[in-house]
């Protein structure tokens, strides 16, 4: 990675091409380990695939769709924590 000023530079290291190879019937991509460092992931964990209102594809180490459930859920607890205390009795 290139350092410039205390930052690393995002395009240095983030717009290297993805070979994609095969992987039984299936097909897989090699991600750089530097990438992975970044997700904080490793081998063995599930990323996953989102497309971005702007057509762009986003790889996460979170489902951004359980994670906005989770925000209205959390939402809701708080909003009705006297009914949901009644209910566990």
């Amino acid at each position: 990675m290139i350092a410039r000023r205390g930052w690393f530079c995002y395009n240095a290291c983030m717009n290297a091409p993805l070979k994609i190879i095969k992987v039984g019937n299936s097909a897989g991509m090699i991600l750089p380990k530097d990438v992975l460092s970044r997700l904080r992931v490793e081998l063995g964990d599930s990323l996953y695939l989102s497309e971005a209102p702007d057509g762009s594809y986003r790889l996460t180490q979170s489902d951004p769709d359980f994670e906005a459930q989770m925000a209205v859920a959390r939402d809701v607890m708080a909003r009705r924590k006297r009914a949901l205390r009644e209910l566990a009795k």
